[in-house]
């Protein structure tokens, strides 16, 4: 696979990233409210557009990645979400996918997270031979918590990225 294919649900459309997005992932991620459990730093300009570049690659080596969240009635960028192999140096992340999802300020607390990675994991479940898909979370962040645990995964064991603690979760894929 070359590209993300285009996914939708009842609110939502998960498409490819462009480079028009640039502008609303840069906001998305400098937003210190939004990157408070993504590794506490706001991103710079350069650090986003290398993301974006991260996440074309993804695709064409992976053949799966991370998508736009766009809301379906005014086609405005909500967030991200996907899956990505980050290197993190992490033995239990080695050679499985994981789950990743951000969304801006706006539509938090609606359901657009659960929402967004169901259908990520809906088109995993039956395109990807992955015997299992993993995600990480900060310990204080409960939302995410909730999100994952909504979706299938389970709590699997804790590890350190860098200096800060990390809560390990995996879900067995469903297949069709």
């Amino acid at each position: 696979m070359t590209g993300a294919p285009i996914l939708r649900t009842d609110r939502l459309t998960l498409r490819p990233h462009r480079i028009d997005d640039f502008p609303q992932c840069r906001a998305l991620w400098a937003d210190p409210d939004v990157v408070r459990h993504i590794g506490g730093t706001p991103q710079d300009a350069q650090a986003v557009w290398f993301r974006l570049l991260r996440y074309a690659g993804m695709w064409s080596l992976l053949g799966y990645g991370m998508w736009v969240v766009e809301d379906r009635a005014t086609g405005g960028l909500l967030g991200e979400a996907g899956l990505l192999s980050a290197a993190r140096g992490i033995a239990e992340l080695e050679g499985v996918p994981e789950a990743g999802w951000v969304l801006a300020p706006p539509a938090w607390g609606k359901g657009i997270a659960s929402e967004a990675v169901g259908a990520v994991l809906r088109w995993a479940d039956a395109h990807l031979d992955a015997p299992s898909i993993r995600c990480i979370i900060e310990p204080g962040n409960a939302a995410s918590v909730r999100v994952a645990e909504r979706l299938g995964f389970q709590a699997m064991g804790e590890a350190r990225l860098g200096e800060a603690p990390i809560r390990l979760f995996d879900r067995t894929p469903l297949r069709p």
